[in-house]
């Protein structure tokens, strides 16, 4: 906090005015103009940010704010000689200020040590083998780039080899995981092996954690449902003020028989006093303190409304592939022709979906120089992949098939399974497994004691679904769903009042992220729906998903406390003022004190632990 003082040149205004009112007082005692000199000062450097936005948001929004309220009171204090009580006043007004961009910048940091996990020059290898050193955003996509041991990945691409990285810094996970060859490795994850040369896939301004990084900023833009209304009101509050507080000094000088100067002074406290500073300032450092925590614990909120909105919801769907389960699937049976196995691995080079690397990766040693590459390979929505007359996709596809070698009884129950079909006969099948995230049973089991209903909705079949469900203790699931299936369940919770949350991961999961009240994505899954969601899991724990929860919560319980507080202070300093029994020095006090301790209650956040 010392530190953004003095290299914040707003920090340093205020500096400069506490430095100006401790001489004001102590030249009190001196004859002269010395001390009303120094506070003079003291009011500029401790009323110039405020007067500055008060004219550009006046005039930029067409209402008066908070801030112009705060300068005329001091303007008024200074009119009838109470200079240092207007200093005092622009004082603790400019130190919630500064505190409040303090908060703003805690908040901003996030980003910067999101941004330190990224390497800001590579290593690119020239057409002549000639080895370059260039800024990572000169990078394009075919470029070759040297990755040495130990060194950081600077660019999303395709590794030449097998290589060993650590993907701490992206998943949280410690435990270094091997890469295949043109396997995809990711920028400011950490090469644990030997060097190898990398083929650039993305941009600098496309990779995971630069979108990680842009969605964290526009989170900052984006303020809550609540802040939004608060600054509705405040300006339409600001104006009540502004023709209030003259009516109060009429009524006193003209019905009550006070002399104009005692009527003007109780103008400018009660001018004070009715400031909704503290109000204003219930929401957003709160927010935004939460919202940096969430990106600190590897769970990043677009915007203020789903970190608000996140506590409020009463059923969660999630996807099972790559979000219950770590879609890391094993081959452990299959039946099928050498021919039909080139095709069938040809096809599965197009998906990226985790059955089809499983697939790829089972058969990497597969020559597929004898398979017709010049046909195209159509994905089928929620069903497989084709090409030509061959169709790799879900046993449901398939009822029409005649299977002359039996494979629909060699199918493995609780696995996910897979058939090859062509010219209307099943060819071969596919048995897959998967594993169940261990941390995904306690996120569900915590959702779930929280009063939260929780459903699988999977595009695999009934007994795979039936297995996850009953390992993660999920009691109403759905099998066999297409994205549509998933739209459709999605909003008929809706319709019954309920806010709806939706995790998932892959593609076919985006229609129901978008249309979900809180969509939520895995950070290891596809950027569509990243895109499409709210909140995004950059480290693939559900559990962090659930302390998100309980912060919302948290955040929704100090942002209502910070309410009730600023308005109590408020109507009570109104009414002590009405009586005459408040002075400006102790108006100042007890209001901008608020101010503080509303913004020092939002900042709580930033340490708040799991």
């Amino acid at each position: 906090m010392f530190n953004y003082l003095f290299t914040n040149r707003q920090g340093q205004f205020l500096v400069a005015g506490i430095i100006s009112i401790i001489l004001g007082f102590a030249l009190m005692p001196v004859e002269g103009i010395y001390s009303t000199i120094t506070f003079y000062i003291a009011i500029f450097f401790l009323g110039f940010y405020a007067s500055k936005n008060a004219v550009i948001e006046t005039i930029r929004e067409r209402s008066p704010n908070v801030d112009l309220l705060m300068i005329l009171a001091a303007i008024g204090a200074v009119i009838i000689n109470y200079e240092s009580e207007g200093a005092l006043l622009l004082l603790i007004f400019a130190g919630a200020e500064v505190l409040e961009n303090y908060a703003t910048s805690k908040s901003t940091k996030a980003i910067s040590e999101l941004m330190s996990h990224l390497p800001s020059t590579a290593s690119r290898i020239g057409a002549d083998g000639e080895i370059t050193e260039v800024p990572t955003e000169e990078l394009i996509q075919g470029d070759i780039v040297l990755v040495a041991k130990g060194e950081q990945i600077p660019i999303d691409g395709q590794a030449d080899r097998q290589v060993s990285v650590n993907e701490a810094a992206l998943t949280g996970e410690s435990v270094p995981v091997v890469k295949e060859k043109e396997e995809e490795v990711f920028a400011g994850t950490v090469n644990d092996g030997n060097s190898f040369r990398l083929t650039v896939t993305k941009t600098s301004d496309d990779t995971i954690f630069s979108n990680i990084v842009r969605m964290v900023e526009e989170a900052q833009q984006r303020p809550s449902k609540l802040s939004k209304t608060i600054d509705r009101i405040e300006s339409k509050y600001v104006i009540s003020v502004l023709i209030g507080v003259p009516v109060f000094i009429a009524i006193l000088y003209f019905f009550n028989n006070l002399g104009f100067e005692e009527s003007f002074y109780r103008g400018m406290v009660m001018l004070t006093v009715a400031s909704p500073c503290a109000l204003v300032a219930s929401a957003t450092p709160a927010t935004l303190s939460a919202i940096s925590n969430g990106a600190k614990n590897g769970i990043l909120f677009k915007g203020g409304a789903a970190m608000e909105a996140l506590s409020t919801m009463d059923i969660l769907y999630s996807d099972k592939t790559g979000t219950l389960t770590y879609g890391d699937f094993v081959v452990e049976e299959y039946a099928a022709d050498e021919d039909t196995l080139k095709e069938v691995v040809t096809i599965e080079q197009h998906s990226s979906h985790p059955i089809a690397e499983a697939i790829v990766k089972k058969f990497k040693t597969l020559d597929l120089d004898s398979v017709d590459h010049s046909e195209p390979v159509e994905e089928i929505v929620g069903s497989g992949m084709k090409k030509g007359d061959i169709i790799v996709g879900k046993p449901d596809s398939f009822k029409d098939y005649t299977d002359p070698s039996n494979y629909r009884d060699q199918i493995i129950a609780g696995n996910t399974n897979i058939f090859v079909g062509e010219s209307g006969q099943i060819t071969g099948f596919f048995s897959l497994a998967d594993q169940v995230r261990d941390e995904a049973v306690h996120a569900v089991e915590n959702f779930q004691n929280s009063d939260i209903e929780v459903v699988l909705l999977t595009g695999d079949n009934e007994t795979v679904a039936e297995k996850v469900a009953g390992e993660v203790g999920i009691t109403d699931y759905t099998a066999s769903c297409l994205p549509e299936d998933k739209v459709r369940f999605v909003n008929e919770s809706q319709k019954k009042s309920k806010i709806v949350g939706m995790i998932g991961d892959g593609i076919n999961d985006a229609p129901a992220l978008a249309n979900a009240d809180i969509g939520i994505a895995m950070g290891s899954g596809s950027s569509v729906a990243m895109e499409s969601s709210d909140v995004v899991i950059v480290k693939n724990n559900l559990q962090k998903l659930f302390y998100s929860f309980m912060l919302s919560n948290r955040l929704n319980r100090i942002i209502l406390a910070n309410i009730i507080f600023s308005i109590s202070v408020i109507v009570i300093l109104v009414l002590l003022n009405i009586f005459g029994l408040l002075n400006l020095p102790t108006a100042v006090l007890f209001h901008e004190g608020s101010t503080i301790l509303v913004i020092l209650n939002g900042l709580r956040l930033l340490r708040a632990k799991e």
